[in-house]
Order: C-alpha cells, then sequence, then structure tokens
C-alpha cells in the first residue's frame, strides 16, 4: 500500500510528459481544457465525429474459414480530432451490441448418474445494450475522450465464433487495441485501410458483467496502450462463473445455463450456425456437466493463470448481494493483483448485478473521471491519494478503508454442537446428527423453518453482545459421511437471523424505493418495494458456499466415496463483507442440493454430520467477545 501511494506523484509526471511528447500544443491544434486539475466538457457530443473501422484480428481464423477474423468497432469522438486533436479511448467490447437468440437451457433434474432427465428448458435471458446511448459518450467525450464498441467475435459485423471467454475472444478487443496503436490494420466498410491518427494510443476498458470481464481477459494479455480496465460484475476465471469445487453450479437466476448456452445466444453473425456449430458442439461436449471437473477446457478460460501480465491500473466494482458473477470473481482478483501491488481501487456496494452509476451515480462519476484524468490524461486529479476502498454496509451507508478485506481482520474459529448449537468454545461431546437431501424446498424455505428440520442441520450463535463484522472468505470444516443416495453436493449457508432483517434477505424498507440495473448505458430503472410479507424467523442469507463431495481433494479430480463411512469436507463460501448487528444470532445451515444452484439428483441421500469435530472459519473485522 505505502509503495503505491509513493508511485502517485511521479507516475502522474511521467504520464504528463508523456502526453506532451504526443501531442505538442501549437496555435493551430486543439487541445484539452483542464480546470481544478481535471478535464472539462469544451467538446461537442452533438458534433461529434463517428465512424466504423472493421479490425483484423491476426493470427486468429475461429471460424476455420481461411481468412483473420474481425471485429467491427463502433468509435465516437470530438470533431476536434480531425484538426490534430489527439485523445485517449474510453473502450467497451460487448458480445451483446447486436442483441442475442432465444435458447434452451439445460435441465438441471438428473437421474443418480447425473444425466438430464426430461424437462422442460428455460430461456436464458441477456441484457441487450444500445450503442452510444450512456454516460460514457455523454460525460466522457465532451472532456476529451473518444468511445469505441467493440462487437466481439461472432456476433453482429464481426465474424469468427463466440467461445465464451477464451482466447478467441479476447483477442478482439486486443486487437482494436493495437489498431489504436497503429500495431493492426483496419478497414472501412469498402475495404479501404483506416488509420486511428487521432488517437494518443492509450485505452481504458469498462462495462459490466460480460463487458467488464473481456477487460479483465485483455488485461491477463499485457497488451501494450492498455492503461487501465474498470471491470464491473465481471469474472476472473469462468470455472467459477459455471462449477463450484468440482459441482456444476449455476449464476443466479439463470439455472441450467453453461458455456454452450452462452455461446449460442450471442452467436449473431450473418450465417452463424453455419459457420459456428461445429465449434459450439464442442463446447458442449467438453464443459462436461456430469461431474463437473476442473479441465483443460476451462483452464483456458482462467484469467488468474496471466494475473502476472496485468500492466494496467484496475478499478473494480462488485455487488456484495450478486449472485450472478458471484463475489469469489472480483475477490480472486483483488488479491492477486495485490501481491503483484498493482495500481488498484474497489467498489463493493449492497446492490446484486449492476453498474454503481444506477445508485450513486454522482461520486462514481467523480471518481471514475478522477480515475481516468489520471491513467489516460496524465492528470494528477488527486484519485491515487484517495482511500483505496469503498464498502456499502447497509443501503446507503459507505465507509472507506485503506484496503480490503478491512485492515485488522483475522480469522476466528466457530465450533459446532449439537442441538443447534454454534460458539467459540470446542464442543467435543456433540452427538452425530442427520438430515435427508430433497429437492423441492428452496435453500430460503429450509433456513426460515425454526426447531428442527429433516432436510437441514442448522447451527446458531447465541444473541450477539455486539456487532461483529466479517470481511473475506469464510470457510467451513465438516466431518460428515453420506448414503443411501446420490447426490454429491454439500451446501453451506451463512445466516443472519434478527429481527429487523427481511424474509427474502433485503436490508430496505417496504414503500422504499429502489433503483436497479445492469449498468449498460441506458439501462436504468426504479421500483417501489410491495410487502414482501412476514417469515416465521426474519433472515437473510449472507453468503452460501458448495462443494461435489467427489471433489474434497481437487476440483479436477473425481473420487467416489464410501457409503456411511465419514470424511472431513472442506469449502469456501462466497467472499463477503457484512455487520451482524448486535442482538441477532449468527446462523449455519448446511443442507445437500440448492434447487436454484446446483444439479438436482433424486432425493434420499442421507448426510451425518459429526458437529464436534466440524467448525466454521470467519474472517472477522471486530473481535469476538461474550
Amino acid at each position: 500500500m505505502q509503495r503505491w501511494k509513493a508511485l502517485a506523484v511521479p507516475l502522474a509526471a511521467s504520464l504528463v510528459a508523456a502526453l506532451t511528447a504526443t501531442t505538442p500544443a501549437t496555435a493551430d491544434t486543439p487541445s484539452i481544457s483542464i480546470q481544478n486539475n481535471a478535464t472539462q466538457p469544451v467538446f461537442s457530443r452533438a458534433e461529434a465525429v463517428k465512424q466504423t473501422v472493421f479490425v483484423e484480428v491476426a493470427g486468429t481464423d475461429s471460424d476455420n474459414d481461411g481468412r483473420p477474423d474481425r471485429v467491427a468497432v463502433d468509435i465516437l469522438r470530438p470533431k476536434e480530432t480531425d484538426q490534430g486533436l489527439k485523445v485517449p479511448v474510453i473502450m467497451e467490447a460487448s458480445p451483446y451490441f447486436a442483441g442475442g437468440n432465444d435458447v434452451g437451457n439445460h435441465p438441471v433434474d438428473v437421474d443418480a448418474d447425473g444425466n438430464p432427465l426430461p424437462a422442460m428448458s428455460a430461456l436464458a435471458k441477456k441484457l441487450d445494450a444500445e450503442p452510444f446511448a450512456g454516460y460514457y459518450d455523454n460525460y466522457f467525450l465532451p472532456r476529451g475522450y473518444a468511445v469505441a464498441l467493440v462487437e466481439n467475435l461472432g456476433s453482429g459485423r464481426a465474424t469468427g465464433c463466440p467461445t465464451s471467454g477464451d482466447v478467441n475472444e479476447t483477442a478482439g478487443p486486443k486487437a482494436a487495441i493495437d489498431w489504436l496503436n497503429g500495431r493492426a490494420r483496419g478497414f472501412d466498410a469498402e475495404g479501404d485501410p483506416v488509420e486511428a491518427t487521432w488517437s494518443t494510443g492509450k485505452v481504458g476498458m469498462i462495462g459490466v458483467s460480460y463487458n467488464g470481464t473481456l477487460p479483465n481477459a485483455v488485461a491477463a494479455t499485457g497488451v501494450e496502450g492498455l492503461k487501465t480496465i474498470v471491470p464491473i460484475s465481471a469474472i476472473s476465471n469462468w470455472y467459477d462463473y459455471y462449477r463450484a469445487n468440482g459441482g456444476v453450479v449455476a449464476p443466479g437466476g439463470f439455472q441450467g445455463e453453461d458455456l454452450d448456452v452462452l455461446a449460442k445466444y450471442v452467436l449473431t453473425r450473418q450465417n452463424g450456425q453455419q459457420a459456428c456449430g461445429a465449434l459450439i458442439d464442442g463446447l458442449t461436449s467438453g464443459q462436461d456437466r456430469v461431474t463437473g471437473d476442473y479441465s483443460p477446457l476451462w483452464d483456458a478460460r482462467n484469467y488468474m493463470n496471466d494475473v502476472g501480465k496485468v500492466r494496467a491500473s484496475v478499478f473494480m466494482a462488485h455487488g456484495l448481494n450478486d449472485w450472478n458473477v458471484k463475489t469469489k470473481q472480483f475477490a480472486q482478483w483483488w488479491n492477486a493483483l495485490a501481491k503483484r501491488q498493482v495500481p488498484r481501487k474497489i467498489w463493493l456496494h449492497q446492490g446484486t448485478h449492476m453498474s454503481p452509476f444506477n445508485f450513486r451515480a454522482a461520486e462514481w462519476l467523480r471518481q471514475l473521471h478522477g480515475w481516468f484524468d489520471y491513467w489516460l490524461h496524465g492528470i494528477d486529479s488527486g484519485i491515487m491519494r484517495e482511500p483505496q476502498a469503498e464498502v456499502e454496509t447497509a443501503v446507503g451507508q459507505w465507509g472507506r478503508h485503506r484496503s480490503w478485506p478491512l485492515p485488522g481482520t483475522a480469522t476466528v474459529p466457530l465450533h459446532l454442537g449439537s442441538g443447534q448449537r454454534l460458539g467459540p468454545f470446542p464442543q467435543p461431546r456433540s452427538a452425530k446428527e442427520s438430515f435427508i437431501d430433497q429437492k423441492a424446498r428452496t435453500a430460503e424455505q429450509l433456513v426460515e423453518a425454526t426447531g428442527e428440520d429433516p432436510n437441514r442441520l442448522a447451527y446458531l450463535t447465541r444473541t450477539l453482545p455486539s456487532d461483529v463484522r466479517v470481511s473475506g472468505t469464510p470457510t467451513l470444516s465438516v466431518r460428515a459421511s453420506i448414503k443411501d443416495g446420490a447426490s454429491p453436493y454439500l451446501t453451506a449457508l451463512l445466516v443472519d437471523y434478527g429481527t429487523d432483517v427481511r424474509p427474502n434477505g433485503t436490508l430496505v424498507s417496504t414503500g422504499q424505493t429502489y433503483c436497479y440495473g445492469q449498468g449498460v448505458p441506458g439501462d436504468t430503472g426504479c421500483t417501489t418495494l410491495r410487502n414482501l410479507g412476514t417469515a416465521t424467523t426474519p433472515y437473510k442469507i449472507v453468503t452460501r458456499g458448495w462443494l461435489d463431495v467427489r471433489n474434497r481433494h481437487r476440483p479436477d479430480k473425481t473420487e467416489p466415496l464410501r457409503p456411511g463411512k465419514e470424511y472431513t469436507f472442506s469449502w469456501d463460501f462466497q467472499p463477503t463483507d457484512y455487520v451482524f448487528k448486535k442482538g441477532h444470532r449468527l446462523g449455519l445451515v448446511i443442507i445437500s442440493t440448492d434447487v436454484d444452484y446446483t444439479l438436482r439428483y433424486p432425493p434420499g441421500t442421507t448426510v451425518t454430520v459429526s458437529p464436534g469435530q466440524s467448525s466454521l472459519r470467519l474472517p472477522m473485522v471486530t473481535p469476538w467477545r461474550w
């Protein structure tokens, strides 16, 4: 952290020097306007130059037609760039600009061997984006930036095929950056060569979800010219999007989706099925929805492998209640960047799968403006001297911190005991307890039930004497045996039980206005919450984690279990930052099938837990007191 701060001032000076060297000021050359260490809105959005360039992706022929793939790049830039002004580029790459197809998801009800049972397939619904309909161009172009929107391979006007996260997809926006730096070929609609003479070569990538994942992927190539990325609700490892600890686990809201379904959804290019059908069939056969094991196919979509190549600074944002792109995606990327002292900043909010622009627009724009001014224009905006992490603990309640997980966080063990006991002291004399797996009741229904329940085990602390803040990744170690059934899943739920939490997990009151959105330009909306009803026990599922017990040692190797034999199973929850309030009870609920996420095997598996040999480990900021 100290080294990062120390680098800020000299780095800003070097960026200013580089900018001055590439765009010498003359009486006839337009220039950006800087006041109070910030670019000013002096260029006309209405008069901006719009052009489309088809960039050749050298060395990539994903559709095997004998020609390099091409991506379509729509550019909006100040008209003054035709008069000698050179500007940096804010880039968003996406497979969604041309919309998507209706595609059936995979069945998730399976037989005892993991083979799909006949079922109606839900349609995958993904959000489409309208080019040049949002704040990137409206806010940043007048301040001396160009905006470039890149269609992914296999989508819209691009050629090639979508491959859901591997090197071919990464090659498209990387080629666009190369073109902006004079290292790749670009053509207009007539096939005539086009050069980016107006570009400084400095690029910042930004986007939400898939559009935020591509910046991570491109940054992991180390491409020259990519100075910063702003990944929002973004993937860092595709295995962790569709799998978890050896098991098939869906992204929230898209049960049954997988790599092949997503590729089919974004395959909107002309003659797409003819050109790409065989490649997508390969995804279907290779992704393995039976064992869920990690494999070379998944390894090719793991950007963590190349985090050491990242040269760009990183400003990331993620929802702590995002169950589509789960929180492990940001946490593992953030921690790896921290080890390599990559300049970075993070926002963690209490929302779901959305952009901060949709609920904290003014502050988001202030910081994003300072970030882009610093990294792309070389202006010492002061952003690098601000706290590195901003975390929302309740709706509208933000804290600023030196880093994340919060400084002072320490791992604290809590021990399980029979009779629903969970506490700081070992309980070795606890009797074994069992439950029977089912696939009809949701995790929420199982958490809500009070007392003993045949389909789950619950362990609760006493009433908390003070607030307890968890910041980081909880883990669980359970001594258990499994028999009389086929389900290989163990699911753990970390739960807040209290009189002032809502039954569906929201932290806002009935009648309060809540703004939502995916962060796609132009996508905003607000709704007023209806009466949410009354639960038997008010609760919030804070985080959850899954394990395929056949992968108890490693995610790439399935190992059968002996029925009835005890094993020690250890796995992680999704990272979180959450305050359990004084007077609440902290709970751990253990189930098998998680109806909304895991495959659904036939019911009947019996899980027997030895609580005295099991423990929950929480990364706590505040000390544990009784």
